[in-house]
């Protein structure tokens, strides 16, 4: 699995998984991607086309701040557990930006 808009950096393997990719920003710049991650990020492209450039590079500037960080869609429940990398979501990157995505994504409320 490549994701495009780091198609053009080294690979990272760090994650010890083709199913999470990593890239190389500069030599003390990596991350890893869980793919539920990446789709949570494709799926802002219809939303906010005009604001996806700086999405990406709020992420780049998080790796470049952070060194070593993977990007999870779960904190709590991350694919892969690494030593000394920090775990973000896709909140920890659009909060500072102002964008706010409502999560609609919960259990129904009839129960069993």
């Amino acid at each position: 699995m490549e994701y495009q808009e780091w198609s053009h950096l080294e690979r990272n393997l760090d994650s010890k998984s083709n199913l999470c990719p990593g890239y190389i920003l500069n030599k003390d710049a990596r991350f890893i991607m869980e793919p539920a991650f990446y789709t949570q990020l494709e799926n802002l492209k219809p939303l906010y086309p005009d604001r996806f450039d700086e999405i990406i590079n709020a992420i780049n500037e998080r790796v470049k701040k952070n060194r070593k960080v993977f990007f999870t869609m779960d904190v709590d429940s991350p694919f892969i557990l690494l030593k000394d990398y920090i775990y973000l979501e896709i909140t920890d990157i659009l909060n500072p930006l102002k964008i706010f995505v409502e999560d609609k994504s919960r259990g129904s409320d009839y129960g069993d």
